[in-house]
This record gives C-alpha cells, sequence and structure tokens, in this order.
C-alpha cells in the first residue's frame, strides 16, 4: 500500500533517479504525521475548550505542582511574555489559575492552579493521553518503543 509520500519519491526517481532521496522520504512522512497528529490534539483541545497553548501552560502548572513564575512558564514553553501575560490573563479570568504575590519581592508573582484548574486539566489530560495512544494504534508496543528511541535518538544528534 502506498502513501502519499510513496507517490512524491515515485515521481522524483523517474525525474532525477541519480538522486537519493531516501531522506526526503523519512523528513517529509514526519512532516506529514505531525500536521494529521496535530489535528487530532487540537480537536481534542477544542472540544474542552482548550487553546493548545492554555493546554501547555496548565499541564505545565499541573506536572511541576508548584507555582511558576510568568518567566518560568514561557521559558518552559518557548514563548514570549507577551504571550505569556495574554494567557495567563485569559486562564485567570476562566479561574484556571490564580496569580500569588511572591514574598520576596512584591512586584513579582507566581502563578499556580486552582482547584477548578486542577480539574479541568485532569479532566483534559486523560483525553489527550487516550487520544495519543489511538493515534499509536498502528503500532505495537514493542515498535511504539523502538520509535520512541529512534526519535530520542534524531532529537539528541540535531
Amino acid at each position: 500500500m502506498n502513501d502519499p509520500i510513496d507517490n512524491i519519491l515515485q515521481q522524483w526517481n523517474q525525474t532525477k533517479p541519480e538522486l537519493d532521496c531516501s531522506a526526503m522520504g523519512i523528513v517529509g512522512r514526519l512532516l506529514l504525521v505531525n500536521i494529521n497528529w496535530k489535528k487530532k490534539i487540537e480537536h481534542v483541545l477544542t472540544d474542552k475548550e482548550l487553546s493548545f497553548i492554555e493546554f501547555d501552560i496548565l499541564a505545565t502548572l499541573r506536572r511541576n505542582q508548584i507555582p511558576l513564575t510568568p518567566t518560568e512558564l514561557y521559558q518552559t514553553l518557548m514563548l514570549s511574555s507577551g504571550a505569556m501575560s495574554t494567557r495567563i490573563e485569559t486562564l485567570v479570568q476562566r479561574g484556571f489559575i490564580e496569580r500569588v504575590a511572591s514574598e520576596k519581592d512584591r512586584r513579582s508573582c507566581k502563578v499556580k492552579l486552582t482547584p477548578q484548574g486542577i480539574k479541568a486539566i485532569d479532566i483534559v489530560l486523560d483525553a489527550h493521553v487516550k487520544n495519543m495512544s489511538g493515534m499509536l494504534n498502528g503500532l505495537d508496543g514493542g515498535e511504539q518503543k523502538q520509535l520512541a528511541g529512534l526519535l530520542k535518538k534524531v532529537l539528541l544528534s540535531d
């Protein structure tokens, strides 16, 4: 069975048979998987009325289990400080997080999940993990482990 990348590789093979396009096939498939998976992830988050960035902020606070400064959050999530401030304000207004004044510096604050935020992220996280597991249904456990190892190796070699 051919995937869309097979067709592209066949066209390149006919056009430039001397060109080794094997890397193009791997990268192309990763890019296509990324596009498809991103849509599936966004669908689950949209159903739960969260953007990907809002989910990422809530999940980061949940897994850290301690209040974080907006700077710590935006450095972790690779957002600009302005974008982080806007997202934090939205999540405060929705009752998912609250600002906590710093004990050491009155000009600084940290943000933490509210009980409502913990409940919301736990519900979304369950749906998100179930969705991701479904995205890997085509691979058995050993193949998933092998893929994880290979992708890690690629990331670390970059």
